[in-house]
């Protein structure tokens, strides 16, 4: 009799288990729980994106302290150092451009010749 009694209550423990289990697991396939684990996930890469930029910003900064000092490019002595005007180059002015005109030769076909 006993041993009837515990094989019933541990059946009964698994179905109790099992089903917990199955219904979890379809709360967690719904639609609406499946776009809210996609949201949560693109506001973690979001944060992710956002402190590597940071991250490579900051060794931008670093590096180019790095340069500066290494150059001699160092605003210490009380001057601010600018960057000089830049170059207008002669591809880009309008006035620069050649006037000569290219005229393209005329190439007449005779169809008949083919044949």
């Amino acid at each position: 009799m006993f041993r009837r009694t515990f094989w019933f209550t541990a059946g009964a423990a698994a179905g109790v288990w099992a089903t917990t289990k199955v219904n979890r697991k379809l709360k967690q396939l719904t639609p609406e729980s499946l776009a809210a684990q996609a949201a949560d996930k693109a506001i973690e890469a979001g944060h992710r994106l956002k402190d590597f930029a940071l991250d490579v910003r900051a060794g931008m900064v670093q590096r180019e302290a790095e340069l500066g000092e290494a150059l001699g490019l160092d605003a210490a002595d009380g001057q601010d150092r600018e960057l000089p005007p830049p170059r207008r180059r002669a591809a880009l002015d309008p006035s620069a451009r050649p006037t000569t005109t290219y005229s393209i030769p005329t190439i007449s076909y005779n169809r008949n010749e083919d044949h």
